[in-house]
Protein backbone atom coordinates (compact mmCIF):
# COMPACT_ATOMS: atom_id res chain seq x y z
CA UNK A 1 0.00 0.00 0.00
CA UNK A 2 1.29 3.42 -0.92
CA UNK A 3 0.64 5.06 2.45
CA UNK A 4 1.77 2.16 4.68
CA UNK A 5 4.86 2.94 6.75
CA UNK A 6 5.99 -0.69 6.83
CA UNK A 7 5.46 -1.18 3.09
CA UNK A 8 7.73 1.84 2.57
CA UNK A 9 10.38 0.25 4.80
CA UNK A 10 10.16 -3.01 2.79
CA UNK A 11 10.54 -1.02 -0.44
CA UNK A 12 13.56 0.86 0.91
CA UNK A 13 11.79 4.22 0.74
CA UNK A 14 12.13 4.79 4.49
CA UNK A 15 15.38 3.87 6.25
CA UNK A 16 15.33 1.26 9.01
CA UNK A 17 17.86 -0.79 10.96
CA UNK A 18 17.09 -4.00 9.08
CA UNK A 19 18.32 -7.19 10.73
CA UNK A 20 16.80 -9.63 8.21
CA UNK A 21 15.20 -9.44 4.79
CA UNK A 22 14.27 -11.93 2.09
CA UNK A 23 11.56 -12.14 -0.58
CA UNK A 24 8.81 -12.78 2.01
CA UNK A 25 9.79 -11.22 5.34
CA UNK A 26 11.59 -8.14 6.68
CA UNK A 27 12.75 -7.58 10.27
CA UNK A 28 14.03 -4.34 11.74
CA UNK A 29 14.71 -2.73 15.11
CA UNK A 30 11.82 -0.79 16.63
CA UNK A 31 12.53 2.96 16.75
CA UNK A 32 10.78 3.20 20.13
CA UNK A 33 11.97 0.04 21.91
CA UNK A 34 10.02 -1.35 24.86
CA UNK A 35 12.88 -3.71 25.82
CA UNK A 36 16.66 -3.85 25.32
CA UNK A 37 15.98 -5.97 22.23
CA UNK A 38 12.85 -4.97 20.31
CA UNK A 39 12.61 -6.12 16.71
CA UNK A 40 9.59 -6.10 14.41
CA UNK A 41 9.14 -8.96 11.95
CA UNK A 42 6.72 -8.25 9.11
CA UNK A 43 5.49 -9.97 5.98
CA UNK A 44 6.55 -8.09 2.86
CA UNK A 45 3.01 -8.61 1.60
CA UNK A 46 0.66 -5.99 3.02
CA UNK A 47 -1.87 -7.57 5.36
CA UNK A 48 -3.43 -4.96 7.64
CA UNK A 49 -4.03 -7.18 10.69
CA UNK A 50 -3.68 -10.82 11.72
CA UNK A 51 -7.46 -11.28 11.63
CA UNK A 52 -7.42 -10.25 7.96
CA UNK A 53 -5.02 -13.02 6.95
CA UNK A 54 -6.46 -15.76 4.75
CA UNK A 55 -5.75 -19.43 4.21
CA UNK A 56 -3.36 -18.49 1.39
CA UNK A 57 -1.23 -16.66 3.99
CA UNK A 58 -0.69 -19.76 6.15
CA UNK A 59 2.86 -20.50 4.95
CA UNK A 60 3.82 -16.82 5.14
CA UNK A 61 2.62 -16.53 8.75
CA UNK A 62 4.49 -19.71 9.66
CA UNK A 63 7.63 -18.27 8.09
CA UNK A 64 7.15 -15.11 10.17
CA UNK A 65 7.46 -17.21 13.33
CA UNK A 66 10.41 -19.24 12.08
CA UNK A 67 12.31 -16.10 11.07
CA UNK A 68 11.50 -14.61 14.49
CA UNK A 69 12.98 -17.73 16.13
CA UNK A 70 16.14 -17.36 14.04
CA UNK A 71 16.47 -13.68 14.97
CA UNK A 72 15.86 -14.38 18.69
CA UNK A 73 18.69 -16.93 18.56
CA UNK A 74 21.02 -14.54 16.71
CA UNK A 75 20.25 -11.77 19.21
CA UNK A 76 21.19 -14.02 22.13
CA UNK A 77 17.67 -14.18 23.57
CA UNK A 78 17.05 -17.92 23.37
CA UNK A 79 18.79 -18.92 26.61
CA UNK A 80 17.02 -16.49 28.97
CA UNK A 81 13.76 -16.21 27.04
CA UNK A 82 11.83 -13.62 25.11
CA UNK A 83 8.29 -12.64 24.17
CA UNK A 84 6.42 -12.44 20.88
CA UNK A 85 3.50 -10.01 20.57
CA UNK A 86 1.10 -9.37 17.70
CA UNK A 87 -1.27 -6.49 18.45
CA UNK A 88 -4.56 -6.48 16.55
CA UNK A 89 -6.92 -3.54 16.20
CA UNK A 90 -7.23 -0.41 18.28
CA UNK A 91 -8.10 -2.15 21.56
CA UNK A 92 -5.28 -4.61 20.97
CA UNK A 93 -2.78 -1.75 20.76
CA UNK A 94 -2.11 -1.91 17.01
CA UNK A 95 -0.90 1.48 15.73
CA UNK A 96 0.53 0.51 12.33
CA UNK A 97 -1.96 -1.46 10.28
CA UNK A 98 0.42 -3.95 8.68
CA UNK A 99 0.91 -7.25 10.54
CA UNK A 100 4.00 -7.07 12.70
CA UNK A 101 5.34 -9.50 15.25
CA UNK A 102 7.29 -7.86 18.09
CA UNK A 103 10.30 -9.75 19.45
CA UNK A 104 10.94 -8.43 22.97
CA UNK A 105 13.84 -9.56 25.12
CA UNK A 106 16.85 -8.69 27.15
CA UNK A 107 14.93 -8.15 30.39
CA UNK A 108 12.37 -9.87 32.60
CA UNK A 109 8.87 -9.58 31.12
CA UNK A 110 5.93 -8.99 33.45
CA UNK A 111 2.52 -10.65 33.32
CA UNK A 112 -0.09 -9.55 32.63
CA UNK A 113 1.46 -7.22 30.09
CA UNK A 114 -1.04 -4.37 30.40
Amino acid sequence: MEDCLFCKIVAGDIPADIVYQDADVTAFRDINPAAPTHILVIPNKHIAAINEASAEDQALLGKLLLVANQIAEQEGLAEDGFRYVINTGGHGGQTVFHIHLHILGGRQMDWPPG
